[in-house]
């Protein structure tokens, strides 16, 4: 082995070694090639940072603070926050020069300049969307899980042909609506709505029978949102393994630099321990 070989490997085990049990980093801040002063950044010296609004759990976290609905994305809490918080300080910043914007999910990845640096709600990396904005390599692999109300005939299903009969929703422009379209093809169009709000509010009227959401937000939506909502189980990974990515604007370097930041975290332990503390799994079956 080559001595820098060697060293990088020495590196990588210490920073191993470093990470806390609750997924905090506890590895110097900075990343070589990476200084603050040289990143393409909105506003200088600062790190502007976009979400949706509002910011749900457990992907965000902590008491709803005025402009924010239902959580706040600056509290660090919640598996998105933490990881946004993470990969700053890596790239050497302190968390009061962390900014956050309210942009909605269908405007985060349409061509043209952006207003934020990068930007997390769940937004999966797609080669279409890849066309026109810039990704970041993984943060969070996704299952995708079906909800349905306790005591219907959907609760029931044990298998995607099982649920092919039911109604079916999903939000607008979401994986989770192309799943059901190319991947369950269920034999009542499925709708399309606006927010997940909406969709559940639906399911909540009887408009529909299931709505689809990835899983940690199945568990949201049945511990928070549906009083007697069930998680009938989650759906077979189909296709390239889907990944939830950060958006940048087309062409923007500083993507490579939060890459560098994210392969570190993965390699000291910090991302599974945050998906320990806010994303754990159980009590959803596999729907064959």
């Amino acid at each position: 082995m080559r001595v820098g070989a060697l060293v990088v490997s020495l590196m990588v085990l210490a920073l191993g070694l470093a990470a806390t049990a609750t997924g905090k980093p506890s590895a110097p801040a900075g990343i070589r090639g990476c200084a603050i002063n040289n990143l393409n950044l909105k506003n200088e010296g600062r790190l502007t940072l976009g979400t949706d609004n509002p910011a749900f759990p457990p992907w965000w976290g902590g008491a709803e603070k005025k402009p924010w609905k239902v959580s706040n994305p600056a509290s660090g809490q919640g598996y998105e926050s933490a990881v946004a918080y993470a990969v700053a300080k890596q790239l050497g910043f302190a968390k009061n020069k962390v900014d956050w914007t309210a942009v909605p999910f269908t405007q985060s990845y349409r061509p043209g300049k952006k207003p934020f640096d990068f930007y997390m709600a769940q937004v999966s990396s797609t080669p279409d969307r890849a066309k026109v904005v810039d990704f970041s390599n993984a943060y969070y692999f996704v299952n995708q899980a079906l909800v349905g109300r306790a005591g219907t005939g959907i609760a029931r299903a044990k298998s995607v042909a099982d649920v092919r009969k039911f109604r079916l929703g999903a939000q607008l422009g979401t994986t989770s609506y192309q799943y059901i379209v190319n991947f369950i093809k269920p034999s009542q169009k499925p709708l399309a709505f606006d927010t997940n709000d909406l969709a559940i509010q639906a399911l909540k009227n009887g408009q529909i029978d299931g709505i689809v959401v990835d899983l940690p937000t199945a568990f949201y939506v049945t511990a928070v949102q549906l009083d007697d909502g069930k998680i009938v189980g989650q759906l077979p990974s189909r296709g390239t393994r889907e990944h939830f990515g950060m958006v940048f604007e087309k062409g923007n370097d500083l993507r490579r630099c939060v890459n560098k930041a994210l392969n570190r975290l993965w390699a000291n332990g910090t991302i599974k321990g945050l998906q320990r503390t806010y994303l754990a799994r159980a009590g959803a079956p596999d729907l064959k």
